[in-house]
């Protein structure tokens, strides 16, 4: 009877899984931070209804300032 080696699995190239999971999770906090400064601008105009879109893309130019720096 001969015994049979197993195949082990491809290594895991953990830098890269880890680059990924590193830009999900500044992705998601990038986007807190945009909802939060959206709220915020919002709460300035009183929450008038109308310019939501304008909020957001204020905060979004406002955080890519801020993150760029």
């Amino acid at each position: 009877m001969s015994k049979s080696k197993k195949k082990s699995p491809a290594p895991i190239k953990v830098g890269q899984k880890k680059s990924a999971q590193a830009a999900t999770v500044m992705s998601a906090e990038r986007q807190h931070m945009i909802s939060e400064a959206a709220y915020f601008l919002a709460e300035q105009r009183g929450f008038s209804p109308g310019d939501e879109l304008g909020d957001w893309l204020e905060a979004e130019s406002q955080i890519n300032a801020s993150l760029s720096q």
